[in-house]
Formats: C-alpha cells, sequence, structure tokens
C-alpha cells in the first residue's frame, strides 16, 4: 500500500486538550494550556478552544477526532506514563487507525535510565516506548515519557507532551516550536493592549459598541483584570492591508472612546509605569493609608521612590486627621518630593475613598467609592490610590 502523501498545510489554528482525570475533578490546575495559548497567540495562531479531558479512551478519542475536524494544530498534554489510565497514545493511534508498537531505540534509551538509577525496569515502563507509523518521538531530558509528533495525511499535526510542566516546558521551547514554525505556523499578527482605571468593563463595552467589538479582524476585546481593565486589539494582515495598519485604525477609536481612562500598555503594572514617570523627575514619594490595611503599599511592592509608608487602623489615632494635613506630614517626615495619602471607610455594602497628594504643585484632593466593603473594598481602595497619583502627574502642571 502506498503512503499517504502528506500535504503543506499552514498551521493558523490550533486546539489545546489537557488529558488527566486530576484536571476536571478540581485536584490539579491546567497551567500548560495557558503557556501554550499564550505562546501560539504570539506566534499568530488562533486557539480554537481549550479542554480539559478525564482519563476515558472514548472522551479522549472524541475529542481528538474534533479537534481534527476544528483545528490545524492539535496539542495534547498529559496522558503518556505508562499506567493503564495514561491513555493519549491509544487516542491518537485510534484516530490515525494505526498500531502503536515497542519502538527499539525508545525502549533502549529507557532501559538505560532505569539503569542509571539503579531501579528494577517494569515492563509497563515499556508503554512509554512506544510509537505509530506516523509518529515522531520528541527527546523528553527531564522524564521518562517522550512525547509525539504525529503528521496527518491532511496536513494536520498533532502533537503529545507529557503533564508535568518541567517536561512539558522544554520540549515545546527546544523542539517542537522550531519544527511548527518550520511547516508554516501562524501568521503576521499584531496586538496591542490597554490597561483603563475608572471605569468598569460594561461601561467600556458600551462606550466601544458592538460594530467594533463584533469585528472579526481586528478583533477588540475587553478583560476585567484584578488592577485594571484591559482592552485588547489584535489583528492579521489581509486585503492588502498590514496588521500594524489594521490595528492603529481601531485604536483610534478605543482611544476615542475611553482614552481619557488610559494608564498603562500591554503588559504595565502600576509599580512601573509611576515608576517612570517619577523617574524622569528624580522624584520620591512617602505613603500613608487609613483604613485599607497597607492595600496601597502592597500593590506598589517594593519600588525604589516609594521612601516610606506608614498604615494607619480606622479609628487609630489620626486616622481622622484631615487628609492633606497627613499627605504633607508623610513628606515632611520622610524628606520626600511629596506626600500620597488614602483613606477607606465603609458605608453600607461599598467602601468610599479619599485622596490627597502634597508636593511642588501644591494639594491635590479627590474622593469616590469603590464597589464592595471588607477587604475588596480595601483592595480596590489601593488601586484607587494609583490611579489617583497617575492622574495627578499626568494633569497637574509640574513645571
Amino acid at each position: 500500500m502506498d503512503t499517504p502523501r502528506t500535504f503543506a498545510r499552514p498551521l493558523r489554528t490550533a486546539a489545546l486538550l489537557a488529558i488527566g482525570s486530576e484536571l476536571t475533578v478540581g485536584e490539579t490546575r491546567d497551567t500548560n494550556s495557558a503557556e501554550l495559548a499564550r505562546s501560539l497567540a504570539v506566534a499568530g495562531v488562533d486557539v480554537t478552544w481549550i479542554s480539559a479531558l478525564p482519563d476515558r479512551l472514548a472522551t479522549v478519542t472524541a475529542g481528538l477526532r474534533a479537534s481534527l475536524v476544528a483545528a490545524d494544530l492539535v496539542v495534547t498534554t498529559g496522558g503518556l506514563g505508562p499506567t493503564p489510565d495514561d491513555l493519549t497514545r491509544e487516542a491518537i493511534a485510534d484516530v490515525c487507525g494505526e498500531s502503536p508498537a515497542v519502538d527499539a531505540d525508545l525502549e533502549r534509551w529507557l532501559r538505560h535510565l532505569f539503569e542509571r538509577r539503579g531501579v528494577p525496569f517494569a515492563t509497563t515502563n515499556l508503554k512509554q516506548a512506544w510509537l505509530i507509523p506516523s509518529a515522531t518521538a520528541i527527546r523528553n531530558d527531564r522524564g521518562t515519557a517522550p512525547g509525539w509528533w504525529v503528521d496527518r495525511p491532511d496536513g494536520r499535526v498533532v502533537v503529545a507532551l507529557p503533564g508535568p510542566p518541567s517536561e512539558m516546558r522544554p520540549m515545546w521551547q527546544g523542539w517542537v516550536l522550531t519544527r511548527l514554525r518550520d511547516r508554516g505556523l501562524g501568521q503576521e499578527r499584531v496586538t496591542r493592549t490597554y490597561r483603563l482605571a475608572g471605569i468598569g468593563e460594561s461601561a467600556v463595552a458600551a462606550r466601544l459598541g458592538e460594530p467594533l467589538l463584533r469585528a472579526e479582524n481586528p478583533v477588540v476585546a475587553t478583560y476585567a483584570r484584578g488592577d485594571a481593565v484591559d482592552v485588547r486589539i489584535s489583528a492579521v494582515g489581509g486585503a492588502g492591508r498590514s496588521a500594524e495598519n489594521l490595528v492603529d485604525e481601531a485604536a483610534a477609536a478605543v482611544l476615542a472612546a475611553v482614552g481619557s481612562h488610559v494608564w498603562g500598555y500591554d503588559d504595565d503594572t502600576w509599580p512601573a509605569v509611576l515608576g517612570r514617570d517619577l523617574g524622569r523627575r528624580g522624584w520620591t514619594a512617602a505613603l500613608v493609608e487609613v483604613g485599607t490595611g497597607g492595600a496601597a503599599a502592597r500593590l506598589l511592592g517594593d519600588v525604589p521612590w516609594l521612601t516610606a509608608t506608614r498604615a494607619i487602623a480606622a479609628g487609630g489615632p489620626g486616622a481622622a486627621d484631615p487628609l492633606a494635613g497627613l499627605a504633607q506630614r508623610a513628606q515632611r517626615e520622610a524628606g520626600s518630593t511629596f506626600g500620597l495619602a488614602v483613606r477607606a471607610v465603609e458605608t453600607g455594602e461599598d467602601t468610599r475613598v479619599e485622596l490627597a497628594a502634597a508636593g511642588p504643585w501644591g494639594i491635590s484632593e479627590s474622593s469616590e467609592t469603590a464597589f464592595l466593603g471588607s477587604s475588596e473594598g480595601r483592595r480596590r481602595a489601593g488601586l484607587a490610590a494609583a490611579a489617583f497619583l497617575n492622574r495627578v502627574l499626568k494633569h497637574e502642571d509640574l513645571g
């Protein structure tokens, strides 16, 4: 019988399958799929879905069949061990209509690993030396389970990797990605993320409007994060237009709608953004918090420009003092360029946040209501302090 010819096929879509009942009962978190999805997105690949599957042969086989219809590339993690419930190889063999057999080279390598450690070689381990005719073994330098690379006749690819991240990661980065790129992985893609404060995700979506949010290229999406609301724009080149040009066009619409709330871009964090702004001026700050439990200090972390921090418990000495006075006192006692003060006061189900900054420009003050009370209200008060300082630095005349 003639060997089926493998056709060239760009690998532009992918499905990720995390295999193991420990995932579907909640005993283990699937961090592999998130890592692989980020890597593929950078390469310009659309991940069509991510699924966690239990150790049931029929379920894993059905997941593989469906994935090979929906995507050019299927990547599995887990299910490559030596035990009867490690079923990824059996499922791939079933989908491909091939029978697995022990590969002599893999068996020699596997037996040598056990000899080096002085551990008896159980025959059940021979399962990890299986291959099917269309599979190529992927070397595993961190464990005993080689991966599989499987070429399908229509040009699709299946990659099977072990579940432990310490094994999966070097195999993906060191062997699989290079080979995928040689096969035509992804396409030109440009992404840009705007980080927003002082506005909720639903309000952002309302301002952007459905036509922008439902467009297929570029894709504009909103995400509620712990420290911001993100607007992510992603585009691929096509129809005579570059991805960069398409992103620029969408970005103009995004900034027109919500630009006043933007405080950062892409992977920016509050400490990094504030540090850049203050670093250009050579400025330092002193922070005093009232009733926040030190939320702002935790958010900002150990940064060189924050020279002193102080936390005052709600109802403690000085807790009711005018906030501007607390900011001035913190500035003076620390010898910093300016002082920043934040006070959180629970008001029913929410939290009132009072803010003040004292510096070369004089005194700036503000107040707002943070959604929810208790620890979440205090956390949001810390975010409000960072956003307030950012607004002050952007809008005050600092000379």
